[in-house]
């Protein structure tokens, strides 16, 4: 009786690298704050706080499958660039495969997911004005911890980087909201 050990199975690389998925993260998380921002307390009904809710969804979907689209054109692009510098003339054409329109679906998931934490106090919540407090505290934590895992991802301070990511994020949102946002 032998004890055969298994062939160890292929390792899947992962659909999106860590710096990909939280930073689709983080700009699905700023564009929703930038319309929690704008919802006004003093002037927030039902029907208002539904029109942030559809217009932050709607937002966040529309950039969601805009940022999928440029994530297909980037990938496109670095291997034909690879094939350019790799091989002469004629070479083949760069092609997309079944894994890079998952990571592409990842992309457009990771924005769409990023709108939830943002806008579900003011559908839990009754007073608007707690509900933005809230909001505002989630979305800071959320970016506090993006930074944590940019700044491990890269080998520095991962707390200052989480620290650094809130404080850039807040400085993000105060500016979004002055254009307009």
């Amino acid at each position: 009786m032998t004890n055969a050990v298994p062939p160890a199975q292929p390792r899947r690389e992962r659909v999106l690298n860590p710096v990909d998925r939280i930073s689709e993260a983080l700009f699905g998380l700023l564009m929703a704050l930038s319309f929690v921002g704008a919802l006004s307390v003093a002037e927030s009904g039902q029907a208002e706080i539904r029109a942030m809710f559809i217009a932050a969804l709607g937002c966040n979907l529309a950039w969601g499958l805009v940022d999928a689209v440029m994530y297909l054109v980037r990938t496109i692009t670095d291997r034909g660039r690879a094939l350019a510098l790799a091989m002469p003339e004629p070479r083949p054409r760069p092609k997309l495969n079944s894994q890079d329109l998952l990571a592409a679906l990842a992309v457009f998931l990771v924005v769409v997911a990023a709108t939830f934490p943002v806008v579900l106090p003011f559908v839990l919540l009754d007073d608007v004005g707690t509900a933005k407090n809230v909001s505002r505290a989630i979305a800071l934590a959320l970016l506090f911890i993006g930074g944590l895992g940019l700044g491990r991802y890269a080998g520095y301070g991962s707390w200052k980087a989480g620290l650094l990511m809130a404080g850039l994020g807040s400085v993000l949102v105060v500016a979004i909201n002055l254009l307009g946002g």
